[in-house]
């Protein structure tokens, strides 16, 4: 059984007791996340696809951590005009278990 979710802008591909990391969610270490934007579950060999998400299917999931991820370095220049910018990015995020696949 899995499933096509969307969080944050972007599409993950879950099952029971996958860990994924989303864009940063609310919500409190430990505390229960529900995710209703589904566009695809599978169960039991049938394919159940959403247009655009498939009606009354959601997947629970527990929250694990926050986080920042590694940091990216965001150098900007113009040659000849002695203009140089250095800045350095860490995006934050949310570590996700799967729980439950309800369709």
């Amino acid at each position: 059984m899995y499933a096509i979710v969307e969080t944050g802008g972007k599409q993950f591909k879950v099952s029971q007791g996958d860990t994924i990391y989303v864009e940063k969610l609310e919500g409190e270490v430990g505390s229960s996340i529900t995710l209703d934007k589904v566009h695809l579950v599978q169960t039991d060999g049938t394919v159940r696809v959403g247009s655009p998400i498939v009606e009354g299917a959601k997947v629970v999931a527990k929250v694990v951590e926050h986080g920042r991820g590694k940091k990216i370095i965001v150098f900007k220049y113009k040659a000849k005009k002695n203009y140089h910018k250095k800045q350095g990015h860490r995006q934050p995020y949310t570590k996700l278990t799967i729980e439950s696949i309800e369709a």
